[in-house]
């Protein structure tokens, strides 16, 4: 199982970006698919989740501005992040919730 995550960068409050996860070792089409984030100190948190079926689900602190997309043909997982701000600050994983990639680091500040 291999979560390979990219698109974190350093971005202004206000600004986007759109994280990818390539996923490979799993049944994608037939697994729920979602992002974790942890900042310092902070518990790791469910930013997102999409089934397989496409319904999703978004943490109360990003609905609104977040979306979570899947492409099932190409087993990636998307987080497209929008008016972003420094409580958004972390490192995102992918996840299926049994295994989860290293993480791409997310850092907003002026």
């Amino acid at each position: 199982v291999q979560f390979v995550e990219s698109g974190g960068g350093l971005v202004q409050p206000g600004g986007s970006l759109r994280l990818s996860c390539a996923a490979s070792g799993i049944n994608f089409s037939t697994a729920k698919m979602g992002w974790y984030r942890q900042a310092p100190g902070k518990q790791r948190e469910v930013v997102a989740f999409i089934r397989s079926t496409g319904t999703t689900s978004y943490a109360d602190s990003v609905k609104g501005r977040f979306t979570i997309s899947r492409d099932n043909h190409n087993f990636m997982v998307y987080l497209q992040m929008h008016n972003l701000n420094p409580e958004d600050t972390a490192v995102y994983q992918c996840t299926n919730f049994d295994s989860w990639g290293q993480g791409t680091q997310v850092t907003v500040s002026s």
